[in-house]
């Protein structure tokens, strides 16, 4: 199996002191997941206060259901799936029906907890019922699409079981791997944990002229962690308060939700789209035999050229396209893409997010990653097909610097008693700050700055952040580290895929990174936050607010 050491942490010395001192910052725990090691799921505590949220939205009317192009019944649910032999576990996951439209827009999974892949093209029109059987208020993101602020997804908008709340929008984002997953206020690690997630994949008349590999041959990859206990079920927050401050991490690796994962290949190109949908943890992905990796896309898309790199750096909610051409593979030969060491930055209470395997011991963190593998590729068959790599993939607009209204800088930052926070601020559920917001039509920069510290200094400041906007796809300025965080930033940075669109981008510690992105097409609350799960659920995340300009 493809396991990962893990050491017990002792709670003893200045982490120890840590924790305690920071016990107030971590909202009341509703877990559908235990934190224990003796039991699966469970319906967990019951709120002690009733969750602020907008009323669950009415069924559509039938002019709105006729305008649709693609109806689907999106249910989140209760459910138990096979992974390994003996006990089956328990998971939540999401089940679809397509109710108008093409019956592929919607693909189910085998085998899996995860939810059916949406297949849409740009310009189509979905509408979504969300329905929940789960005993715990959620609501579904749709990460990286561009859509009304009723329809992103936002926590005060989330459901309680028996509800329903309807989404309506046009798809207007470019080709590209994106996902879905739930964004309830702090709830959205433990049911992504426990199995809530789902790609969503859009095609447009520009990637089909590229002529990259299609059906069987382009296959999306999502990679998670896990904790198991010995009956096959999911365990969460196994060191409790550790496991907020630094992430959650657990010791096995599933893609697909599959342990000892192995995919099976032709003697041909294929388009691999990976998504780091783990809670906390970053890969640096490389192949086993040194080979370079062919990188064709990322989080908004294709980029305009292929790019080769020696690995590849994945946060959680990143996602990369991969080009891979097992042309010259013989029968019977085997590779494997795996985890590649990565150094933590010095002061870290432990490990958390620099994952690559790094495991606490006592009160200080190892500081090396371990190398791990993700999975196998195995080559089956003989095939004939040698489609070329395209020398251009994809045309990209770039937006100036000298359009931006203005530069707004976040401080990405550890401050007892709230915890990790953005300027200082945790999450509110409809709070705007003045400095939060925006024109409607501006275009901005945004400067994200890992600034670490606070009262507990550089042993709880130290640890990256995936920073993920809400809205619009942005595009990454620069990058700028200081000389205390220059050695962990050099062992991931060549595996930046920064070209194109994100939404989503790692802030290392005692780093800089600017993003410019527009502000178009719809007013109202969006939300900004980091995506370490664990993180966004004690707080760190915030609403901005696009405002007409009239």
């Amino acid at each position: 199996m493809n396991k990962i050491s893990r050491r017990k942490f002792l709670g003893i010395g200045g982490a120890g002191l840590a924790a305690a001192a920071l016990a107030a910052c971590a909202p009341p725990a509703i877990l559908p997941i235990p934190t224990s090691s003796t039991s699966g799921l469970d319906d967990g505590p019951a709120p002690t206060t009733p969750p602020q949220k907008a009323p669950t939205t009415t069924p559509a009317t039938t002019a709105s259901a006729a305008a649709a192009d693609v109806e689907i019944a999106l249910s989140a649910i209760p459910a138990t799936v096979p992974i390994f032999s003996g006990q089956p576990t328990q998971v939540w996951q999401f089940q679809g029906e397509v109710l108008k439209g093409d019956a592929a827009s919607l693909q189910s999974l085998p085998d899996t907890y995860l939810g059916p892949i949406f297949r849409l093209n740009k310009g189509q029109r979905l509408r979504v019922n969300l329905t929940s059987q789960i005993p715990r208020e959620t609501i579904v993101h749709w990460h990286g699409l561009h859509v009304p602020a009723e329809m992103d997804g936002h926590p005060r908008h989330a459901i309680n079981q028996g509800e329903r709340y309807d989404y309506e929008f046009e798809v207007l984002n470019r080709a590209g791997t994106y996902w879905y997953h739930p964004h309830p206020h702090g709830l959205t690690g433990p049911q992504v944990y426990a199995g809530m997630a789902g790609f969503f994949l859009v095609s447009d008349e520009e990637e089909r002229a590229a002529g990259l590999p299609g059906g069987e041959f382009d296959i999306p990859l999502v990679i998670q962690d896990r904790l198991f206990n010995s009956d096959n079920q999911l365990v969460y927050l196994s060191n409790g308060m550790m496991d907020q401050m630094d992430g959650f991490l657990g010791d096995q690796i599933l893609v697909n939700g599959q342990p000892d994962f192995t995919l099976p290949v032709a003697t041909r190109p294929y388009r691999l789209r990976l998504l780091n949908g783990s809670n906390s943890r970053i890969y640096k992905l490389g192949w086993n035999d040194s080979a370079p990796l062919t990188v064709i896309g990322n989080d908004g898309g294709l980029l305009e050229t292929p790019v080769q790199k020696p690995y590849v750096t994945l946060a959680p909610g990143e996602r990369v396209e991969l080009w891979a051409d097992f042309s010259d593979r013989a029968v019977g030969s085997e590779m494997v893409l795996q985890n590649q060491p990565f150094i933590a930055p010095t002061g870290t209470m432990g490990g958390g997010m620099m994952g690559g395997g790094m495991m606490r011991e006592g009160s200080a963190a190892l500081p090396l990653g371990e190398r791990y593998p993700i999975l196998t590729v195995r080559v089956e068959r003989q095939s004939d097909e040698r489609s070329p790599l395209p020398e251009r993939l994809s045309t990209i607009e770039r937006i100036s610097p000298q359009d931006a209204a203005q530069t707004r800088r976040v401080a990405l930052r550890m401050q007892p008693p709230r915890g990790w926070t953005l300027n200082g601020r945790s999450f509110e559920m409809t709070a705007v700050a003045p400095d939060e917001q925006v024109r409607l039509g501006s275009t901005e920069i945004w400067e994200f700055v890992n600034e670490g510290g606070g009262m507990m200094g550089g042993m709880m400041g130290m640890l990256p952040h995936p920073m993920h906007m809400h809205g619009e796809q942005f595009q990454v300025l620069e990058r700028q580290v200081d000389r205390s965080g220059r050695a962990a930033w050099e062992s991931l940075s060549a595996g930046f895929v920064d070209g194109g669109w994100k939404d989503t981008v790692l802030v290392m510690p005692g780093e800089r990174v600017k993003v410019i992105r527009r502000f178009d097409d719809f007013t109202g609350l969006f939300l900004y936050h980091c995506h370490n799960l664990e993180h966004e659920d004690m707080g760190m995340m915030r609403n901005f607010e696009v405002v007409s300009s009239a």
